[in-house]
């Protein structure tokens, strides 16, 4: 699989990474031979790039997903987790952690901390759960609520790491554009992840977040590109943004699934290439719980996408005329 370098970094991604909050019994608990399998399905696939984050199972997915590369030759991949939380174990676990959308025991509390020892002691322990001497990207984790802190403290104490060789590449994670937008401005960052902010059903990712990245030469990775399961199967009761999507918004996507299929495209196929047209993306994340969902995005990934198809999105409405778009696979490659 196709990797780039992120921004002007010697940190690789893969087009394709594998998220690994499922890792993490998100919603749902999976078994450890599950995760292992989801992992080795991944790796057969050519995936080489890995997030995981202590928010993930309260540390579970780091836990798993290091046991699962700890046998792969640690220069074949690239690992990202992710700075902010602290857990914090409670001398008796607290019920179930679904509140937080994890299917595992509360058996240690998150405490907010975008101090510079806080990120320190976050790698450490963050290391430590995944059993591996170094993580090659480290993200500032949802610092919506923490922006002062986040750009006076946890940033330059990445920058430093960074400097140190400690860490390769370092950006911030999350589901808006706004402050992104100002990591990529006013930080040296490599690299932001944007979820669901790029996708067929919402594009706000391009009004000034992407050109500026571009004009920067900062990586964008995307993630949340089915946006929280609408699009990989658009029907009554799916979930747009972790919530029954509402009636305009299912119908834009059934709209979207009726012109691929005129294609014979599955939707996940559009929905997985699209934001890689725009020159600013290194990469697609996609999160998956098992063998058979690696292999289905996987196998999504690579099918072929006519340009006329990407054109009819346009000329029918459902997308903007001003969206890059991808170069289909028989043409020059991937942008």
């Amino acid at each position: 699989m196709h990797t780039t370098a992120l921004g002007r970094s010697a940190t690789t991604v893969s087009e394709l990474s594998l998220g690994a909050a499922a890792l993490g019994n998100l919603f749902h608990a999976i078994s450890d031979e599950d995760a292992a399998a989801t992992v080795e399905a991944a790796w057969s696939c050519g995936i080489r790039s890995f997030d995981t984050a202590p928010h993930y199972g309260l540390g579970l997915s780091e836990r798993r997903l290091g046991a699962a590369l700890r046998t792969r030759p640690r220069s074949q991949y690239t690992l990202s987790t992710k700075v902010g939380r602290l857990l914090r174990p409670l001398a008796q676990p607290q019920g179930d952690d679904l509140a937080n959308g994890f299917a595992v025991p509360a058996a240690h509390e998150r405490v907010w901390d975008f101090s510079a020892r806080g990120v320190r002691t976050s790698i450490e322990d963050s290391l430590t759960r995944l059993g591996l001497d170094r993580v090659d990207i480290v993200y500032l984790h949802d610092p919506d609520e923490h922006e002062r802190d986040a750009f006076d403290h946890a940033y330059p104490e990445l920058e430093r790491m960074r400097a140190e060789g400690t860490v390769g590449a370092i950006g911030a994670g999350m589901n808006q554009t706004v402050m992104l937008t100002r990591f990529v401005r006013d930080t040296d960052v490599d690299v932001v992840l944007l979820a669901g902010r790029y996708s067929l059903l919402d594009q706000s990712g391009l009004s000034a977040l992407l050109p500026e990245a571009a004009r920067r030469g900062v990586s964008v990775l995307v993630g949340g590109v089915f946006n929280s399961g609408l699009l990989a199967d658009p029907r009554p009761g799916a979930t747009f943004e972790y919530a029954p999507a509402p009636q305009p918004v299912l119908d834009r996507a059934l709209a979207l699934k009726a012109l691929c299929e005129e294609y014979d495209v599955p939707l996940r196929a559009a929905a997985l290439q699209f934001p890689l047209g725009h020159p600013a993306v290194a990469g697609v994340l996609l999160g998956a719980r098992s063998a058979a969902e690696v292999a289905d995005a996987a196998a999504m990934f690579e099918h072929p996408v006519p340009a006329d198809l990407w054109s009819a999105l346009r000329s029918r409405g459902l997308l903007p005329t001003d969206v890059p778009l991808p170069v289909p696979h028989h043409d020059e490659g991937r942008p």
